[in-house]
């Protein structure tokens, strides 16, 4: 597990890499956030979007891609 810190976008851009990495390699969504939290990382859903999150601090790390929010 990363320690994220302040908002670095190549840290962030790391992160999505292997939540996207992760999501092709679940067979369902359920399976994926587990995959993820494995990592240490969940998935919010908000108002304005998911956004990933670590645990257990819940501190946002980015907003979700679109692609994957569905």
């Amino acid at each position: 597990m990363s320690i994220f810190v302040n908002q670095d976008p190549f840290v962030a851009a790391q992160i999505v890499d292997l939540v996207v990495k992760e999501r092709a390699k679940a067979l369902s969504k359920r399976e994926w956030k587990h995959r993820i939290a494995g990592y240490g990382y969940s998935i919010r859903e908000t108002a304005e979007g998911d956004m990933i999150e670590t645990l257990p601090h819940r501190v946002a790390v980015c907003a979700l891609p679109a692609e994957l929010a569905a």
